[in-house]
């Protein structure tokens, strides 16, 4: 039986149902919605890219919050892009599955290979994405993490790592969708949680709060950035 902690804030309507939300920017209105008490605060919203941006955006623009980018990514099984055993920041905060590792008997050689991969990918992304959207300060600010959902939660769990690194005063994760056992393991890392939908059981899928799911592209979230830049009158 769910209990939710004293530092998560759910939608109870939402609660362990499937296909809820049409596509991420409703995710986003969904999210904003639970989080209105930080409305025009000095709070900074950080999306994780790439499904990230389009909720964080729209979060972003709904409360009138300061907007940028934390960029994790996760490190992906050699035979299975979708499937990631770990994750890497851009100041280089990480973390390691070892308990999947060692299920999967994933050698030394494959591992070191894996990480060194993803850090030049991120190495890529945080220089291509701060042509649009400069570098942030966290130090002593409030940071909004938010992703387009969470399953194992490590992505997150770095992202919270690398924000804490950062010298963030208040680290809030924001997400659309996530297992409660996630749930429970990102609350005990940061100050708070808001998940719009939380589900139990013993299958999970981001994708099945969705009606609309596909991966986001790079040229998306790039050009997600114009748009938002136009938006907000930045040249």
């Amino acid at each position: 039986m769910w209990q939710s902690p004293e530092n998560v804030t759910e939608s109870p309507a939402l609660h362990n149902r499937s296909r809820v939300f049409n596509d991420r920017r409703q995710a986003g209105l969904a999210l904003a919605s639970l989080l209105g008490r930080y409305r025009g605060s000095e709070a900074m919203v950080l999306a994780i890219p790439a499904g990230g941006v389009p909720v964080a955006v729209t979060i972003a623009e709904s409360l009138n919050l300061r907007f940028g980018m934390l960029v994790v990514s996760k490190i992906t099984l050699p035979w299975n892009p979708e499937a990631g055993y770990g994750a890497v920041a851009a100041d280089g905060s990480s973390e390691i599955n070892q308990p999947l590792v060692q299920q999967l008997a994933l050698d030394a050689s494959t591992i070191e290979q894996g990480i060194e991969k993803t850090r030049l990918k991120v190495a890529r992304r945080e220089q291509h994405y701060r042509e649009l959207l400069p570098a942030v300060n966290l130090e002593n600010s409030t940071a909004l993490l938010v992703d387009d959902g969470l399953a194992s939660g490590f992505t997150l769990r770095v992202a919270i790592a690398s924000a804490r690194k950062q010298r963030a005063r208040c680290i809030i994760a924001a997400i659309p969708t996530a297992h409660s056992s996630a749930v429970i393991e990102v609350a005990q890392l940061c100050d708070h949680v808001y998940c719009a939908n939380v589900r139990e059981g013993l299958r999970f899928a981001v994708a099945d709060a969705y009606e609309h799911w596909r991966d986001v592209t790079e040229s998306e979230v790039m050009n997600d950035l114009k748009l938002y830049h136009q938006r907000r009158g930045v040249q």
